[in-house]
């Protein structure tokens, strides 16, 4: 090889080996992949990202925000929607890759023996050395490559918003089993409460018959009320204990891991109360299905600019530089070097018809997913509506439900200083005890429809965030 051919391959290879040496730029030297923190687990919504958290104390009450980050950090889904988002991401630097020359270097060396039949000596030989440089790059496409580009930049979008789709459903599964387990706890914690007071109320009563002020059937039907309450305390517990178990395995904890969660049914809730009109709008923008729709329009219609620019001119500049003949060709004994340039102009004249049929099926492609966009839209408008009235009711049975099992408790405070007093019968206490344990049991009822409201409300609304429901 000569010194003009060893000075191209060594241009080349300076070209290369002048691109930045830092892995992250060689993995992505296009921008193409979008910068989101701990593999794609910021929330819609949020700010940062929380980190995985280390360990787990079994010893200290579980948050619902250290619930929501031990999901986030377990949960299968959550890692495939990050790929999906790399591979979109591939394909949008494929596609900015074309506005970018292309280089190849070529080198090789071949030798060649050629012997004659019935002549001992007579044979000959051929070493060639052969190189080459080829250069090629688009100058214009009306618009092919632009078009492109904005379609892999749409898909790129859709996968974003199905990312924030799969986490908004890895964060409601968390938030729903997390409000299952502290409405079971609630629920085993006022049953053995009850129980308790059961207890008291058979204990008094056969203090007053060792008085003279009652009878043995009143300890009788006392000791009945003991025994049911004592079997609804063991429901409540196992029901406690499925509950605790279902979180555990959203969660990925270790099977055998204790959790116990915090208690916050009290919390205040004027936060979400906003204007119907207001959660629509904020639908409309932030909702992942939404988002998503809408991005597969968009990346539906770039389709159809790019099936017609296909069928039009486009122009490329070539460069090629041969030393020793071309690659795949007959070896030659003289040392040759060849240099080619050229500007071609390509201009598809007819096709069959097939380039229209094309942009007739692209057109249908953004009928189609302009139908399904706006089915989405209405859809989760509908869901939201819903939601919104379902809150607003859950908020006022809450509060009635707290209302009345104030009452409910003065009552039986009251009832159960006269049964010590002996101005009260075992039945009066019985059904004061008895109405005590329907408003307990209303009570969790609402908080656990309120819970379950709440957390619809935010979910269609498209803000179910870290942040959001912590601060709400």
């Amino acid at each position: 090889m000569n010194a003009s051919a060893r000075a191209a391959v060594f241009s080349a290879g300076l070209l290369l080996c002048a691109l930045p040496a830092h892995a992250g730029w060689r993995d992505d030297p296009l921008r193409a992949q979008p910068r989101l923190p701990d593999g794609g687990r910021l929330l819609p919504g949020d700010s940062v990202a929380a980190p995985c958290p280390p360990s787990y104390d079994a010893a200290m009450p579980l948050s619902l925000p250290a619930a929501i980050d031990l999901a986030l950090c377990h949960n299968a889904q959550v890692r495939g929607a990050w790929a999906g988002i790399q591979l979109q991401a591939a394909g949008l630097g494929e596609a900015r890759a074309a506005y970018l020359p292309t280089l190849n270097v070529g080198l090789s060396r071949v030798h060649d023996r050629t012997a004659y039949p019935g002549a001992a000596s007579a044979s000959s030989s051929l070493n060639s050395n052969t190189g080459s440089v080829s250069f090629s790059w688009r100058l214009f496409d009306f618009g092919g490559r632009a078009a492109g580009q904005r379609g892999a930049t749409a898909l790129l979008d859709a996968a974003l918003a199905n990312r924030d789709a799969v986490l908004q459903k890895t964060l409601a599964a968390a938030v729903g089993a997390y409000f299952d387990a502290q409405t079971a706890q609630a629920t085993a914690r006022m049953r053995r409460e009850y129980q308790a007071l059961a207890q008291d109320t058979v204990a008094a009563t056969r203090r007053r018959a060792q008085r003279g002020l009652g009878s043995h059937s009143d300890t009788l039907q006392a000791e009945s009320a003991l025994a049911k309450a004592a079997l609804g305390a063991s429901r409540a517990g196992g029901e406690d204990d499925k509950a605790r178990a279902v979180l555990i395995y959203i969660l990925g904890l270790p099977a055998g891991a204790g959790v116990t969660v915090g208690d916050d049914a009290d919390a205040p809730a004027s936060g979400l109360r906003e204007d119907l009109q207001a959660w629509l709008a904020q639908a409309q923008v932030r909702h992942p299905a939404i988002v998503a729709a809408q991005a597969q329009v968009a990346a539906a219609r770039e389709r159809v600019a790019v099936a017609r620019s296909e069928g039009r001119p486009s122009m490329d500049l070539t460069a090629n530089f041969y030393q020793n003949g071309r690659p795949n060709q007959g070896l030659s004994p003289a040392s040759t070097r060849e240099t080619l340039v050229g500007v071609s102009l390509n201009i598809p004249l007819f096709d069959g018809y097939a380039r229209g049929y094309k942009v007739r099926g692209a057109q249908a492609q953004v009928a189609q997913k302009e139908a399904e966009a706006q089915e989405t839209q209405q859809q989760t408008l509908m869901e939201l509506v819903k939601a919104h009235a379902e809150a607003d009711m859950a908020l006022a049975n809450l509060a009635a439900s707290r209302t009345w099992l104030d009452a409910a408790q003065e009552a039986q405070a009251s009832v159960q200083r006269k049964f010590g007093l002996g101005a009260a019968d075992i039945l009066e206490m019985l059904a004061t005890q008895s109405a005590l344990l329907e408003a307990q049991q209303e009570r969790i009822r609402c908080q656990g429809e309120w819970r379950a409201a709440r957390l619809r409300l935010l979910a269609s609304a498209g803000v179910l965030g870290r942040e959001a429901i912590a601060g709400r």
